[in-house]
């Protein structure tokens, strides 16, 4: 996942940038309102992090001119006014979400991870190479087989589905999670990644779950 700030606070960038790269985004940033412009246009990012108050161009005329421009990308924008009038004026203008200053990193963190959910409410199967799971039905098979998941170890690979492909750090796992009743294990992750393998991947040829040493695990058929 690709992460745009755009934040004249280079202590605040800092701070962003080192927080986020450890949950395995990749971050680009900008120090004004132009040079936010022209980076989220000739980029693909998932998200923008937009202060309001920037140099050149400010927050709100950069999110409008992004989507007068057609770039949908998700916008949580940051700044230091709370009024109710500075957040409708944001969201107004095709802001997302919007956060005030001084916000404590793990709830921006769950504000990240709400505008990045997949769009797709009513799909009911997700499939990954010969893998599908059945939301409905709650099971899953692998090419002709059933495997038998315990609901934790469904919730889990169904997470891990639906960010195939990407590098998703441990603490990133642990909060999809939250809900489990053993999350004061230490271990809970590699407890939980270790009994999936044993069912969707050791008793067949091409193994789906990597481990990225140093940053995490990810799912995918490559």
């Amino acid at each position: 996942m690709k992460i745009l700030i755009i934040e004249d606070d280079e202590k605040i960038i800092n701070f962003l940038k080192k927080g986020l790269e450890e949950e395995s985004y990749s971050v680009d940033y900008s120090l004004n309102g132009d040079e936010g412009i022209y980076l989220a246009s000739v980029n693909s990012y998932d998200l923008i992090l937009l202060d309001i108050m920037l140099p050149i161009k400010d927050g709100i005329e950069v999110c409008k001119t992004l989507r007068n421009n057609s770039i949908y990308t998700p916008i949580i924008m940051l700044t230091a006014k709370d009024s109710i009038e500075d957040k409708i004026k944001g969201l107004d203008i095709g802001a997302n979400d919007y956060l005030a200053k001084p916000f404590s990193f793990s709830e921006l963190l769950a504000r990240i991870r709400v505008q990045l959910r997949p769009t797709n409410q009513n799909q009911t199967t997700l499939k990954l190479a010969d893998l599908e799971l059945d939301l409905l039905t709650k099971t899953a098979k692998r090419g002709e087989d059933t495997i038998n998941l315990t609901a934790k170890e469904f919730a889990l690979l169904e997470f891990l589905i639906k960010n195939k492909s990407k590098v998703l750090s441990e603490s990133v796992i642990s909060s999809s999670l939250s809900n489990m009743d053993d999350m004061n294990m230490s271990n809970v992750v590699n407890v939980y990644i270790y009994r999936l393998r044993n069912k969707i991947d050791k008793p067949y040829e091409k193994k789906l779950i990597k481990t990225i040493r140093g940053l995490g695990f990810k799912i995918s058929d490559d």
